[in-house]
């Protein structure tokens, strides 16, 4: 199996001829349609992002995705100008690439970025910073300010789905649905004692914050 690519696409046929594109060149494809939907199909090893998407500036997803993936990501829009391209770049992104293309070129370039990426030491993908926490994804573990911490499977569930994406406020109903699953009819107010009980455990109090009546986000330090 080839590597996977997330093609984060809300032109639908846009989408569909990329991904098929990309699966004739050996490519694990699949597309998604908006922000959220992108963020809920991490983890992946390569990232192809529009910057016109309907729920949400493509430059803010980019820094979310960052936050919580080192995958490549290519710049893939319509905003041609020099201003933009350099702006891109200097966000961050392992290239940019202006509508419209062909295939065999964004091909071409993602070979190009992988070949990078494969001759510089990253981090693991699935180790997250923010602030003194760390969330490791592959063995399912928190440390906070350099400790262990002893989280219970819904804990680990609730910091985890926050971490998704940093100061976003995600709601009750959110939580429940990612981390109880979508037919689970409980009250939503045991998600507070499991909250509580986590911001003990972390020891920073503030890092999750209490939105009363709305949900709960991650604050991090300015």
């Amino acid at each position: 199996m080839g590597v996977n690519v997330l093609v984060i696409e809300d032109d639908e046929p846009i989408a569909l001829a990329l991904v098929n594109g990309l699966r004739r060149a050996g490519f694990d494809a699949e597309s998604v349609g908006s922000a959220s939907a992108a963020l809920n199909a991490l983890p992946t090893e390569f990232i192809l992002l529009d910057l016109s998407l309907p729920d949400r500036d493509g430059v803010d997803l980019f820094h979310s995705l960052r936050a919580v993936t080192s995958a490549p990501i290519i710049m893939v829009t319509a905003r041609g100008t020099e201003e933009d391209r350099i702006a891109g770049l200097d966000l961050g992104a392992d290239d940019y690439v202006v509508k419209p293309f062909g295939v065999r070129e964004l091909v071409a370039r993602i070979n190009a970025v992988l070949r990078r990426s494969s001759a510089r030491e990253t981090e693991p993908v699935n180790v997250q910073r923010l602030n003194s926490v760390e969330i490791d994804r592959r063995i399912h573990t928190v440390r906070s300010q350099g400790s262990i911490v002893a989280c219970t499977p819904k804990e680990y569930g609730i910091l985890e789905f926050l971490a998704r994406d940093p100061g976003k406020v995600v709601t009750r109903q959110e939580l429940l649905d990612a981390v109880w699953g979508a037919h689970w009819y409980g009250a939503t107010k045991m998600i507070d004692v499991h909250v509580a009980s986590l911001r003990r455990k972390l020891g920073v109090p503030q890092f999750i914050e209490t939105l009363r009546g709305v949900g709960f986000r991650i604050v991090l330090d300015q």
